[in-house]
């Protein structure tokens, strides 16, 4: 287990780096422009921040990555549609090769769920599952403190799959919901309605207006009839689904993170409503939102590196 490691969080626009030289904490050292098209211009960025921060650290310090998109377990493939350099490449085998050094990479949800785990709000927690509730809908899954990591990368990827409803009832009336063609190529998935973006089309749907989605929370909490009746949709909408990610895994706690973990009043009420539909008896809080709801990339990278560097 590495003492210090390097961090790497990688996302479409920008890459965010940072220092690790105790666990769960991590010094974040600067960004950097994502070079998309370019891998060897991205080795060349990865080794700049190596050798700008990390003159104090052992030669054999481990470079650990989240990144968006899906990290196969089996083959180190990443599929990032938004990160053309990647396409064909083993990640972390290639980059290691080319660094001389250990390298880890994981998805970003994976490291946000590994984070709340081991130095966020699911410590202690035998079984974690971390939902993002962000652009779109996502997640990871920790057991016994370990990531799973399913054939192709794929775990907890509960926003994908035709899961969705046709129609809620409220007060009494029954609303249509629309069947949205999803960027995976499937129709219906959670991951169009059930995060930022899905709530602003829930609301265009049902109102006819352009809202973003904290107007809507605010209006929600506010009272606002609108905002309240396009809040309750998206809470049946989602609760389902991750009601059914409960029964299947048993987590004794859900961290929730991306854009709308920050709406505490919101992830409360998602909580009550997954409580209700489940087979065991939560009597306490089950879902909450994430410590790490900037940093969870960085941190938990910093994990994975201790734990596979």
């Amino acid at each position: 287990m590495s003492s210090a490691v390097f961090c790497a969080d990688i996302g479409g626009s920008f890459i965010k780096f940072g220092v690790s030289r105790a666990s769960g904490e991590v010094e974040e050292c600067g960004k950097v422009p994502t070079p998309v098209s370019s891998w060897d211009d991205f080795v060349a960025a990865m080794q700049n921040f190596i050798t700008q921060f990390g003159g104090d650290l052992p030669a054999s310090a481990p470079l650990a990555i989240s990144t968006a998109g899906l990290v196969s377990p089996q083959t180190g493939e990443l599929l990032a549609t938004n990160i053309p350099a990647f396409t064909g490449r083993s990640l972390a085998k290639d980059l290691s090769a080319a660094l001389n050094r250990p390298v880890t990479a994981a998805n970003d949800a994976d490291c946000f769920a590994l984070a709340e785990a081991h130095a966020g709000n699911a410590q202690n927690h035998a079984v974690v599952v971390a939902i993002i509730l962000g652009t779109g809908v996502g997640g990871g899954v920790v057991i016994n403190g370990h990531l799973v990591r399913g054939h192709g990368g794929v775990t907890g990827e509960w926003g994908h799959g035709a899961i969705t409803r046709t129609e809620v009832m409220i007060d009494g009336e029954t609303y249509a919901v629309p069947r949205l063609k999803c960027g995976c190529g499937q129709t219906g998935c959670l991951d169009m309605l059930g995060a930022a973006r899905g709530l602003e089309r829930l609301h265009k749907h049902f109102h006819q207006q352009d809202k973003t989605s904290l107007e809507i929370v605010s209006g929600w909490q506010a009272g606002n009839a609108a905002c309240g009746l396009t809040v309750n949709a998206w809470l049946q909408i989602v609760s389902e689904p991750l009601a059914l990610l409960v029964n299947i895994l048993g987590p004794s706690r859900i961290v929730a993170g991306g854009g709308l973990a920050s709406a505490t009043a919101l992830i409360a009420a998602l909580d009550q409503a997954v409580r209700k539909g489940v087979l065991h008896n939560y009597a306490e809080t089950l879902l909450v939102p994430g410590k790490f709801l900037t940093a969870g990339g960085l941190v938990g990278a910093s994990v994975m590196g201790r734990i596979e560097g």
